[in-house]
């Protein structure tokens, strides 16, 4: 028997882990075989995937530069970060230049926090990014 729309039961699991909208992920050709990857949303344990397997896609595609534009990510947890290191490394290994552009103060918090500023080329634009 399925529980009705009007169990207390529903409601109480809808207050305590509402529905969250997730990561949207567009990517664009740049100039010179460059690849602009643009996040929005939060980048977090829970909507990460899709942004994981374009990534990876993406670096195994062997663009000649991969712009990850992080302008509309509101939030970013520790897996999210682990994503964008995970994605320097394979970037790195394949040879594709891989930049960071558009950080907002709140993911790059936790760039500062983790010591993760220093290993990525950061960018305050994608068309910054995008020249080099």
């Amino acid at each position: 028997m399925r529980p009705s729309d009007n169990d207390p039961g529903d409601t109480a699991l809808a207050a305590v882990n509402p529905s969250r909208p997730g990561l949207m992920v567009e990517t664009r050709p740049g100039p010179a075989g460059a690849v602009v990857c643009s996040l929005a949303g939060d980048l977090d344990i829970e909507t990460l995937a899709p942004a994981a397997d374009m990534l990876d896609t993406l670096v195994a595609q062997r663009p000649g530069a991969l712009v990850i534009d992080l302008h509309g990510v509101g939030f970013c947890d520790s897996s999210g970060l682990n994503v964008l290191l995970r994605t320097r490394l394979a970037a790195e290994r394949g040879g594709v230049g891989l930049r960071l552009a558009a950080v907002p103060p709140t993911v790059m918090r936790v760039l500062d926090l983790t010591g993760a500023k220093t290993v990525f080329t950061i960018h305050d634009s994608v068309d910054s990014a995008l020249v080099g």
